[in-house]
């Protein structure tokens, strides 16, 4: 049986992917969190980790994860490009799976995004409107942005370079061809996201609406049990659902 290993085990996706292992009968490896509990003994005890933690604490995990040639799934959100940068790096030598969204119907929305934006012309605006729970740090949401690349990559435009956020005041005319991002924050919410494309006349509405996080744990756990014996290289979860 697969031995998977928690980093960020105390925090509520934490739980939640512990919550899911028990269900499907597999027994946690164990578990560290914010530098309670000892990484380098629980990477040696695992097949692999699931790493729901922080962004500081990336380097740390991808470096023992290296050394010990462990798989690691890592669904952290609110990475930069640094953080992209030492994932890159570690796939050259493990496999890593990096998403903003372990959510399978999530990542079959994204590619439907894809397919949408590359279908539709610059005359069609793309907005993504997504909203969490009052707690949540970053914004916009990893799956926020792993939706706007999936409309990126079906335009064939860098997304950074065709972004439009955090609009106030007398902002001028929607810059043609730009992908819009709106961040509600309050309650308990789970993750809602819609993706939203308008034309003169008429528009498209595609969404995803999470109930709880059970189905980001399921996600991460299916993700984990697909990257183990794959060859060292950088992984999405397009790949886990054969898209």
């Amino acid at each position: 049986m697969t031995a998977i290993g928690i980093i960020g085990a105390a925090g509520r996706m934490g739980q939640a992917i512990a919550a899911e292992l028990s269900v499907q009968g597999i027994t946690p490896a164990g578990g560290v969190d914010k530098g309670q509990g000892d990484l380098t003994a629980l990477v040696g005890a695992s097949d692999i980790l699931i790493d729901f933690s922080s962004p500081a604490a990336l380097a740390a995990n991808l470096d023992t994860c290296v050394a010990a040639n462990t798989p690691i799934v890592i669904g952290t959100t609110g990475l930069e490009a640094e953080h992209h940068a030492l994932i890159d790096e570690a796939a050259r030598r493990i496999p890593v799976l990096q998403t903003g969204n372990t959510s399978l119907g999530v990542n079959l929305l994204a590619a439907l995004v894809e397919d949408a934006a590359r279908r539709l012309g610059e005359d069609w605006d793309i907005e993504i409107v997504e909203m969490h729970h009052r707690h949540k740090v970053d914004a916009p949401s990893g799956t926020a942005l792993l939706l706007g690349q999936a409309a990126a990559r079906g335009r064939g435009v860098d997304l950074a370079a065709h972004t439009e956020s955090g609009r106030h005041g007398i902002t001028g005319a929607r810059a043609k061809g730009a992908i819009g991002f709106a961040a509600l924050r309050g309650g308990s919410v789970a993750g809602d996201h819609q993706v939203i494309l308008a034309t003169e006349g008429e528009r498209i509405e595609i969404g995803h609406r999470a109930e709880n996080r059970g189905i980001f744990a399921r996600g991460a756990v299916k993700a984990a049990l697909w990257l183990v014996g794959q060859p060292a290289g950088r992984y999405d979860m397009k790949s886990v659902l054969g898209l």
